[in-house]
């Protein structure tokens, strides 16, 4: 009986000392980062019982290879992304394009590491026989938006739009097939891959004449309630150092985005 108490309480211990030895709070000199992703392609993918993968997945890998920092990627859909960030249960998102309101959570990386030339655009049936030639006739049509999403200074302050709230672009897709919103907006250069990514009726959809074509800048960007000023520094600086050294634009090549410019 006392070897059994022995070995139960060595057991114990171990335990106790793996468990610390795994925490974040006790690894001061390898701490962990957890990363927002969501289902995004064709510049991230979260698919069911496999791994999340994506373009921000590949920039944060080499810097924590390079930081040694350990990346925990947590999926999430996007809306859920951004309240964890600004509660300070994630600590950093990508993919975001800068407002002046998520600045007031979030601390945005530069430079961009997603820089598009393209325009938003607008998904209907082509049952529907709709026409949209200009800004003024989305007035009258019910429109998919994703919650807390940024589009163009226009259509996002534009209160007299009949904005349905959706969590991700796949249910904006799923309404528009099922006539429950007229329209779906979406970014032109992703869109359409998205849309067949998700397998989708996309043969179903026309998109319309009109669009607001901008350039459009995605960040990665940390939360305020991060602690750890003195790594996140250290990010910023890598996020630097790999926009002169052309790694960036290494990064971002299989995914068809443009070169990074360097400063």
């Amino acid at each position: 009986m006392k070897i059994l108490k022995c070995f139960k309480i060595k057991y114990f211990i171990i335990c106790i000392w793996l468990f610390l030895y795994s925490s974040p709070y006790v690894m001061a000199n390898h701490p962990i980062i957890a990363l927002g992703v969501n289902h995004a392609p064709p510049y991230s993918f979260v698919e069911e019982n496999s791994d999340s993968s994506g373009l921000i997945i590949d920039i944060m890998q080499r810097i924590g290879s390079e930081l040694d920092f350990e990346l925990q990627v947590v999926s999430c859909p996007f809306p859920r992304c951004l309240k964890m960030a600004k509660e300070g249960k994630l600590d950093i998102l990508g993919g975001l394009v800068k407002t002046e309101e998520r600045n007031q959570y979030l601390d945005f990386i530069e430079p961009a590491y997603m820089a598009l030339n393209s325009s938003y655009v607008f998904y209907s049936l082509k049952e529907k026989n709709l026409v949209v030639n200009e800004y003024e006739q989305l007035k009258d049509k019910r429109i998919a938006v994703m919650r807390n999403a940024a589009y163009f200074e226009l259509f996002d302050s534009d209160a007299a739009l009949n904005k349905i709230i959706v969590s991700s672009e796949k249910v904006a897709v799923d309404m528009l097939l099922k006539d429950r919103v007229d329209l779906v907006i979406a970014v032109e250069e992703t869109a359409d891959y998205s849309i067949k990514f998700l397998k989708q009726a996309s043969h179903r959809l026309q998109k319309l004449n009109y669009r607001h074509t901008d350039n459009i800048l995605g960040y990665a960007a940390i939360s305020r309630k991060y602690q750890n000023i003195e790594l996140l520094n250290k990010i910023k600086q890598k996020m630097r150092q790999f926009q002169k050294s052309g790694v960036l634009t290494q990064l971002v090549k299989p995914y068809n985005l443009p070169p990074i410019n360097k400063p």
